[in-house]
């Protein structure tokens, strides 16, 4: 790859070439321009009663499987052959996805002025360290499908935008926390959310995506988020990149509050 980063250099998961795996709470797979699929959420995004319940959830489809939840699950799983352990993954997934999408907590990303620094800040090094093709902002959680240029890359540009976001949206929140005179004077609602806690959970979860077709469904899964969350145009921030060749290649088809989607 040249100095430039484009669409042109992206790829899909190749297991032949070279790729790392990080073991954090979550297995995390890196290769250099590959496609990845990046959900990140909001610390408050997941009480402790909802996580409970998608525990639950979870053992009971381990138990199902024949395996115990209360034993090291992680390991059975890594055990199985790779289609089976990755269609287990996936609906572990989008089991604690559709929690994310009841919005619980504080929802600070449903205001559009910081869905619009979240959505700016992905696309900041857009055609230098990243390529994005797909983003949506949602009240309290972030996909994302980029590619990044080198294998240690996505973790550094992760924790950037995540550090720079939640330094930009807190200073501006604090900003707005009315003074001592306007308490007595004028009251002045507070801003909700916790101002002093963490903004944004630290592990996220990401998958390095092996094909076209699985491309174009997370393309889709991503698009419709708000309409299976029931949100209205306003309360989320959607981007997509047209894919074709030529000069529409590096179109935006939108950025945008958009009207929620029909026909699923």
């Amino acid at each position: 790859m040249g100095d430039a980063f484009s669409i042109d250099d992206l790829r899909f998961f190749e297991r032949n070439e070279d790729f790392t795996i990080v073991w954090k709470h979550l297995p995390h797979w890196t290769q250099t321009a590959t496609l990845t699929f990046i959900t990140w959420r909001l610390a408050d995004s997941l009480p402790a009663a909802v996580i409970s319940e998608w525990q639950s959830e979870r053992d009971a489809m381990l138990r199902d499987l024949g395996i115990d939840p209360d034993s090291d699950w992680k390991l059975a799983l890594k055990k199985l052959p790779p289609d089976r352990r990755g269609r287990i993954q996936w609906s572990l997934f989008f089991a604690w996805d559709c929690r994310l999408d009841e919005a619980a907590g504080s929802c600070l990303l449903k205001t559009p002025e910081f869905s619009k620094i979240v959505l700016d800040s992905l696309l900041h090094f857009e055609g230098d360290r990243i390529v994005l093709t797909d983003a949506i902002i949602m009240p309290n959680h972030v996909h994302l499908i980029a590619a990044f240029r080198s294998q240690e890359s996505m973790f550094e540009q992760c924790t950037s935008w995540k550090h720079f976001t939640a330094t930009k949206i807190r200073r501006i929140q604090r900003s707005r926390l009315p003074t001592q005179r306007q308490v007595y004077r004028t009251p002045v609602a507070p801003p909700t959310g916790e101002l002093s806690g963490q903004f944004w959970q630290t592990d996220q979860f990401d998958h390095l995506v092996r094909s076209e077709e699985q491309f174009q469904f997370l393309r889709d899964y991503i698009s419709k988020n708000p309409v299976r969350a029931g949100l209205g145009a306003g309360e989320y921030l959607h981007y997509s990149r047209a894919m074709g060749c030529g000069p529409s290649a590096e179109r935006r088809v939108y950025v945008t509050p958009v009207a929620p989607l029909t026909g699923l």
